[in-house]
């Protein structure tokens, strides 16, 4: 994504959003307690798929969690894709 997204968590809705051309996407989470999210759904509507924006999400909330010691269950398929897909380049690396 060539432009620069300004990514919001809000804590109390269990959520990481963004707004970009009036639309909004979020990623969304529970907080299972035992420093354990779950992230369960990302959401980007059609007008602006294609542009990264999930990927920007997925990461912002992955960086969030290792920074608070927190372990990620992916139940969003995105977010399974998405760090599969960081774990095989890193292994490449």
């Amino acid at each position: 994504m060539s432009e620069q997204l300004t990514i919001r968590h809000d804590r109390t809705g269990h959520q990481f959003e963004t707004t970009v051309d009036g639309y909004r996407a979020y990623l969304a989470y529970v907080d299972l307690g035992k420093q354990t999210l779950d992230i369960y759904r990302t959401f980007v509507p059609d007008a602006l798929r294609g542009r990264g924006v999930a990927a920007a999400l997925t990461q912002h909330a992955l960086d969030y969690a290792a920074r608070e010691g927190f372990t990620v269950i992916p139940s969003c398929s995105y977010v399974e894709r998405y760090m599969e897909r960081q774990a095989g380049e890193r292994d490449d690396a």
